[in-house]
């Protein structure tokens, strides 16, 4: 696959989870929601690297990825923005693009969409994403910045969350060089909630796929799906993110 910027996707994936543990192995339809996470994001036709943890739970992760081709760098729990680092370094990464694997439905052309807005900037202090202004719904998170900011948070960040939620350093603009850039829609849809932390997120996540067969829709249709059916949208809007 042609790819002159070395750009690269890498999601951060671990076994224990507080509130759902094991979700990102937990099967739907007879495939793990791991799988559907990875193949989803396969659509945007650019390299994808899993960042585990060294840890003994996630050996079932790193078996996955290694069955489906996936290259696995593993690292420290905690220190999440390390295991970025090193796996964009070791990879040779000049672009990265974060995500994380409880977005089993995670939309690989809107990704391949942003990735041409942010290549066409040509500023490597750009941090561009739709997390900050958030108009799309949570599931279809990502995040673009250069190896260069990234370097720069590894050697100069501090703080637990700026270490644990790799970015923070880079979008609170530490350094004072950042700009920041917004992927958005023109209709705000961030109230829908299609990412996995609970048995709530489980639920609809199941039923999208089972009955709607989600996993073969793009991010406007599952938007559209949302909107026409309000009892679903019902079966976690009760659930709280976790705040960072």
């Amino acid at each position: 696959m042609s790819n002159p910027l070395n750009i690269g996707i890498i999601s951060q994936a671990r076994v224990t989870s507080t509130r759902l543990p094991g979700k990102v192995l937990l099967p739907i339809g007879g495939k793990p929601v791991l799988q559907y996470h990875l193949e989803r994001l396969q659509k945007s036709n650019l390299p994808v690297f899993i960042a585990t943890t060294t840890n003994a739970s996630d050996e079932p992760i790193v078996a996955f990825a290694q069955a489906q081709h996936i290259p696995v760098y593993r690292g420290d729990e905690q220190n999440v923005l390390s295991r970025y680092y090193e796996c964009a370094r070791q990879n040779n990464l000049a672009i990265i693009i974060r995500v994380t694997s409880d977005c089993p439905l995670i939309d690989g052309d809107l990704i391949s969409a942003a990735v041409q807005n942010y290549s066409l900037a040509l500023d490597k202090n750009l941090y561009y994403s739709n997390c900050l202004v958030r108009t799309f719904p949570r599931g279809f998170d990502f995040e673009i910045f250069s190896f260069a900011l990234l370097e720069e948070a590894y050697y100069k960040a501090t703080r637990p969350a700026e270490l644990e939620h790799v970015t923070p350093y880079i979008n609170q603009n530490q350094s004072g060089q950042v700009r920041l850039g917004h992927f958005t829609q023109p209709e705000d849809k961030s109230q829908y909630r299609i990412t996995l932390d609970t048995p709530e997120d489980f639920e609809l996540i199941r039923i999208l796929i089972e009955q709607y067969q989600a996993q073969n829709l793009s991010a406007a249709e599952i938007i559209k799906l949302l909107d026409a059916h309000p009892e679903l949208v019902r079966i976690n809007a009760q659930v709280e993110q976790k705040k960072l």
